[in-house]
């Protein structure tokens, strides 16, 4: 064997062992890939029928949402019966305060009448027991 023929052959086994390390490469490749389509898929179909399922949910929210809205359409009078009445009990009680004032007021000009009163009696008693006195 010759020089040459001991690179050639030297070539040639490394030009094999390349191409087998490039077709160990490719079948872990295609294994690789087989996997990830075969994720893919499985997630495609998860994906399915979360949507499908999402579908169903924003239905009842929908439903559940108009539901809520006509039962508060319902309660909304109960709500302004209960403020007009809140209303009414503060103004009956500011109408209460005056009644209090005026009362209060009037109780304390009677007061002052009467004892006027009772000293215009005290003063004729007195002018009446003077003159009585003066007769005599």
């Amino acid at each position: 064997m010759t020089g040459g023929q001991v690179a050639g052959l030297i070539a040639a086994i490394a030009f094999l062992i390349l191409v087998l390390f490039i077709g160990m490469f490719l079948v872990k490749m295609n294994k690789t890939l087989g996997e990830v389509n075969k994720s893919v898929k499985t997630m495609t179909s998860d994906l399915d029928v979360i949507s499908h399922q999402a579908e169903n949910i924003m239905a009842n929210a929908n439903e559940l949402l108009e539901d809520v809205n006509q039962k508060v359409a319902t309660i909304d009078p109960v709500f302004q019966a209960a403020a007009d009445l809140g209303e009414s009990v503060s103004d009956l009680n500011t109408a209460t305060r005056n009644l209090t004032g005026r009362v209060s007021d009037t109780a304390k000009q009677t007061a002052k009448t009467s004892l006027a009163a009772r000293m215009g009696k005290t003063a004729f008693d007195l002018y009446r027991n003077r003159s009585h006195k003066n007769r005599d």
